[in-house]
């Protein structure tokens, strides 16, 4: 490993979007940084938690979270998770590091909000991680993970763009399928990017004709409630109505397009079971008073093939952290503060509890409706790109200047961390340099 003269160091965990951010904007300002990443790729949920027609954004971001983690600054560790290869009092306490920033992302599926509901994962429950996990890799036949079947007509549960992603999924699959059954053949990323009334209109073919009953989304909000745009903090109620008629319109394209639809106003209340499989759900409707989701006595049943659950993505627990319900216990939500730790901060779906792309850029920057468009697969520039802040930029600046004004570390503490970092990475067989470790390991480089 290369020494360094920089006086601080700083400890980041996980290296995917914000991650990368955060190291690559430090090491510029000449702090040294320690990025472990809990898998043997840095991408996150960019390599398989969005559906493989975002082929371009995922590009896009492979190569900039690899050029951000070679900095010379950066030393990378991978297949390292804190909490069981390295207790994370230790590396907060230990280690020698000035600050520690939580960047590692919502990896578990937030659970079914009905009692039991766990109880038939795999027997008519499906969770949305998962889900798109197995589509990815549906051609895949070193694929090791679970597969799921696609089916049509089947319910989803959530309101967000992820839920919107496992809706695609299910149209565009079973479009495909419906038209190869009619000898027409046609990748799924090209029926995304088309959209599927140019696709039928092509071959003189209606959506009616094809027999399909879509997917619909169950939300327990209204429409206009969607997250798809974000709703800036203090906004006038005209921006409020402006935002809420964006989030009408965005949706309307895509169920255009995809053929999807949404059901609002009903929360899943209940579970169908025959012979010990989900077969529907029983949902109670809502309404929504002073901005608060209100349980009405009406309930209504909908049976489906299949449940997918895509409420949300929450963190993992980490041993040493205290939890507030699904999410850490912040005492600052803005930076992502914990009372225990006060050199500690968080960033991105960690602190959000969100588990997309999107939602990651969203807690340290803008996100444009456009850049919305773009990954709904809904806007009439197919190649534009996102134009806002990276996750991690604001938080990367602040944790810098606040380390310029603090008293530097002794020569002595700079050796032992960076002997400590060598000997992970020795343990992970990590060679010298990041563009060798993802050749070595294969998958996307």
């Amino acid at each position: 490993m290369t020494d360094s003269s920089s006086s601080h160091c700083v400890a980041v965990i996980g290296g995917a979007t914000a991650g990368a951010e955060i190291a690559h904007r430090l090491a510029q300002r000449g702090i040294l940084v320690a990025v472990f990443e809990q898998n043997k790729r840095p991408y996150g949920k960019i390599e398989d938690g969005l559906p493989r027609w975002h082929e371009r954004l995922r590009e896009k971001e492979y190569a900039s979270i690899r050029e951000k983690l070679s900095h010379p600054l950066v030393h990378f560790i991978p297949a390292t998770k804190i909490g069981r290869d390295i207790a994370f009092a230790e590396i907060v306490e230990e280690w020698g590091f000035a600050c520690v920033i939580l960047a590692n992302g919502a990896w578990r599926d937030r659970p079914l909000p009905i009692e039991g509901g766990d109880r038939y994962v795999g027997q008519g429950l499906v969770y949305q991680n998962p889900f798109v996990i197995a589509f990815n890799h549906a051609d895949d036949s070193g694929f090791a993970g679970e597969r799921f079947d696609v089916h049509d007509d089947s319910i989803v549960v959530g309101g967000g763009l992820a839920s919107i992603d496992v809706a695609k999924i299910i149209t565009l699959t079973c479009t495909q399928r419906a038209l190869a059954e009619r000898g027409i053949a046609i990748e799924v990323t090209a029926l995304e990017v088309k959209g599927i009334p140019k696709i039928l209109a092509a071959h003189d073919l209606t959506w009616e004709e094809l027999g399909l009953a879509g997917c619909t989304i169950y939300y327990r909000r209204q429409e206009d409630d969607m997250p798809l745009v974000s709703i800036p903090e203090g906004a006038p109620p005209e921006r409020i109505e402006k935002v809420k008629k964006s989030r009408r319109t965005l949706l309307k394209k895509a169920s255009e397009k995809f053929k999807l639809k949404v059901e609002p106003l009903a929360a899943p209340d209940g579970l169908i079971v025959e012979d010990g499989q989900l077969c529907g759900l029983r949902f109670r409707r809502t309404r929504i008073e002073d901005g608060r989701v209100v349980a009405t006595d009406e309930t209504f049943e909908r049976r489906g093939p299949v449940v997918i659950s895509s409420i949300g993505s929450i963190p993992d627990p980490i041993e040493g952290i205290e939890m507030k319900g699904e999410l850490f216990n912040f005492t600052d939500w803005s930076y992502g503060k914990l009372a225990r730790y006060p050199t500690v901060f968080s960033v991105g779906n960690v602190v959000t509890g969100k588990g997309n792309i999107v939602a990651s850029r969203k807690h340290a920057g803008h996100v444009s409706e456009q850049a919305v468009e773009v990954f709904l697969g809904v806007s009439d520039d197919p190649v534009a790109r996102e134009e806002f802040e990276p996750p991690g930029a604001e938080l990367a600046e602040s944790v810098a200047d606040q380390l310029t004004a603090e008293p530097t570390i002794s020569a002595e503490t700079r050796q032992n961390l960076l002997r400590r970092i060598a000997e992970r990475q020795s343990a992970v067989a990590y060679p010298e340099d990041i563009a060798t470790w993802l050749e070595s390991v294969g998958g996307p480089c």
